[in-house]
């Protein structure tokens, strides 16, 4: 029932269970103790002190960094560069409001910027970051680099960085944006012909970290290297500032997740649906990383907390329907749910209403339990519009628009029993997670569950199509998800920019978790939970 499809990722290797004292993932070898070491006042003195010193100096180089963000704003090339830098060093929250007004600078005088201009480095940035800030620009400022009939000027085939910028860029494409389909193949194509040369070994790993980890799909904090600015030009001046600021803001986010991962402990254990249900998963600390991943702000530390019971609770219910129930039992289960007093529900404010979509999901548990117990499974289709709201997504994400929405509550008493439409935003993502849980297999979640997949129902309906052909539609079906929530995201959009970037968060943690041939990815995610769980030093 690859629920939340938050599920079967590659963390179910990993038995984690959270303590006060000691969290361990036996599988990956690593284990967080609370310090066990006797303190002196003197040295809780001398501790503290150095706190407040190096939190003084933290804050004095963010204050010198804000300062020289503000005079840059309408630097042409060097302020885009550094917004880059920034937001693939994962201290963009620090700022975002510098940030904003560079870019707003930039989409005014968008026009006049590009006109005449041949430096695809400079185009290619400044149209992916705009993109990415919700702005539409057009993509046909790439057209001075193609050539009609021959595609893509052969020029560019030799630079690096240019070839780089072009695909990054690439990835901002929505549906019907042929010249941005042509960039990616072309420069993508030039990428790898360039990994045959004799490269040296910092310019091949940020090839293949470009191919691999497209920034629009991946995860800044996770996936920065420092190596990645050795060819920018221009930064030397500020760059060892903010790669200072970088690791001291690294160093202050991990200490913040480790008090919010016993924060977490405190609830599960006091719930008690751990021990109740031991057939259930009861892994808080592989729950918790979807709430970091999906709300990095490290301001953002309440709505991690609350949004991972919802994901915890969808887990549990998932292996109700997928190892435990028998049929009387879940469909008993799902009818008292669905029981729940719809008329006196229409009276709720909207953001309490959300607790009614308890009852969708375990419908389409129910639905997909009964497709599994006959053996007759449905169409491709039919499977993945009933997947993706047993992919948890729907939600979790529909509890937090309303969690992040904080008008809305006043709003509700205006519009009273108007209904507020969700996002579609969040069914993208839904889809795009159920497809890449279901390009892998229930083993790899160490269950005895089975629940069909779409790769299942699509090879049963278009017999004779061979495993890799499927998978290859798959990704292209992922593919266009990622272009519809490219334009979801675009301006004028519904929702709020926070919510916005949730969503494209969610959608870029889909591919780490289920991207079951990536090995590297899954050491990047080991590493990062361990990141969590050792002994943090004093700032």
């Amino acid at each position: 029932m690859s629920s939340y499809s938050l599920r079967s990722s590659h963390f179910s290797s990993l038995p984690v269970t959270t303590s006060t004292t000691k969290v361990s993932t036996a599988d990956s070898g690593f284990v967080m103790r609370q310090p066990n070491r006797v303190q002196t006042s003197s040295s809780i003195d001398r501790e503290q002190t150095h706190l407040d010193d190096s939190r003084i100096k933290h804050e004095e180089k963010v204050k010198s960094l804000t300062d020289f963000l503000n005079k840059m704003v309408n630097e042409p090339v060097e302020s885009l560069i550094t917004v880059d830098t920034i937001q693939r060093l994962g201290i963009k929250s620090l700022f975002r409001e510098q940030i904003k007004a560079i870019l707003q600078w930039q989409y005014t005088h968008f026009s006049s910027l590009n006109h005449g201009k041949d430096d695809v480095y400079e185009i290619a940035l400044r149209f992916r970051l705009l993109r990415q800030e919700g702005y539409y620009v057009p993509a046909d400022v790439f057209e001075y680099f193609n050539d009609k009939r021959k595609g893509f000027v052969t020029k560019l085939k030799g630079n690096i960085k240019d070839m780089m910028a072009l695909y990054e860029a690439s990835q901002m494409s929505i549906e019907g944006e042929d010249i941005l389909n042509e960039a990616e193949y072309f420069s993508g194509k030039c990428l790898h012909a360039l990994l045959t040369c004799d490269l040296d070994h910092e310019q091949a790993i940020l090839i293949e970290s470009t191919l691999r980890y497209p920034y629009r799909k991946s995860f800044a904090r996770l996936l920065a290297s420092q190596s990645f600015v050795n060819d920018m030009p221009g930064v030397n001046s500020w760059m060892e500032d903010l790669l200072e600021v970088a690791n001291t803001e690294r160093r202050i986010v991990q200490s913040v997740h480790q008090k919010e991962i016993h924060q977490i402990d405190t609830w599960w254990k006091e719930l008690g649906l751990g021990e109740e249900m031991k057939f259930a998963r009861d892994q808080p600390l592989k729950w918790y990383m979807w709430s970091v991943a999906i709300l990095p702000d490290p301001s953002l530390s309440e709505h991690r907390i609350e949004l991972i019971k919802p994901i915890s609770l969808v887990y549990i219910i998932d292996d109700i329907f997928d190892v435990h129930g028998t049929v009387d039992e879940l469909i008993l289960f799902t009818e008292v749910i669905r029981r729940w007093d719809n008329v006196c529900a229409e009276q709720l404010p909207e953001y309490m209403k959300i607790c009614f979509k308890w009852a969708d999901l375990c419908n389409a548990f129910l639905v997909e339990f009964q497709w599994n117990a006959s053996g007759k499974l449905p169409n491709a289709d039919d499977y993945l519009k009933n997947g993706t709201i047993t992919s948890g997504a729907p939600l979790v994400l529909a509890h937090l628009f309303f969690l992040m929405g904080q008008n809305i509550a006043n709003q509700s008493t205006d519009s009273k029993k108007e209904e507020v439409p969700l996002p579609n935003a969040i069914f993208l993502v839904a889809k795009i997670l159920r497809l890449w849980d279901d390009l892998g297999c229930a083993q790899d979640e160490n269950q005895n569950g089975y629940d069909g997949s779409y790769v299942e129902c699509y090879l049963r309906e278009m017999q004779g199509s061979s495993n890799q052909s499927v998978r290859e539609h798959v990704m292209e079906l992922i593919s266009k998800l990622w272009k519809l929530l490219n334009k979801e995201c675009l301006s004028p959009c519904p929702s709020s920019g926070p919510f916005r970037e949730a969503c494209v968060n969610a959608a870029k943690m889909v591919s780490l978790m289920y991207n079951y041939e990536d090995k590297h990815g899954l050491e990047l995610l080991q590493d990062h939970i361990k990141s969590f769980t050792c002994d943090h030093e004093t700032l």
